[in-house]
């Protein structure tokens, strides 16, 4: 069964920055993608940010120009870098890694931005 586990999260004051890690069983290159999502209360899971075994990769508007997605092939994880933080990018993160075989996704960590 593939596990993703997703670390890193907690709380920041409004313009600070944190790092989101995400590990899957196997290679993380045996994935056609891995990404990000959130959600907030009261609202539906939206994609983040996503990047493709190729290395192309897709960003939420709300997020361009302040958060990175990036692969860590030393560490087999997926790191995703959040600069300038607003209290509208408080949600809970989740992992999600999708092969051939299907989509899974880890239990979340929680993000919060708040003076």
């Amino acid at each position: 069964q593939v596990q993703v586990v997703e670390s890193g999260g907690g709380l920041v004051q409004p313009g600070g920055s944190l790092r989101l890690s995400c590990t899957a069983s196997g290679n993380i290159f045996s994935y056609a993608n891995m990404g990000w999502y959130r959600q907030a209360p009261g609202k539906q899971r939206e994609l983040v940010a996503r990047i493709y075994s190729g290395g192309s990769t897709d960003y939420a508007d709300s997020v361009k120009g302040r958060f990175t997605i990036s692969r860590d092939n030393a560490k087999n994880m997926v790191v995703l870098e959040m600069n300038s933080l607003k209290p509208e990018d408080t949600a809970v993160y989740y992992c999600r890694a999708q092969n051939f075989e299907g989509t899974y996704w880890g239990q979340g960590t929680q993000v919060t931005v708040s003076s």
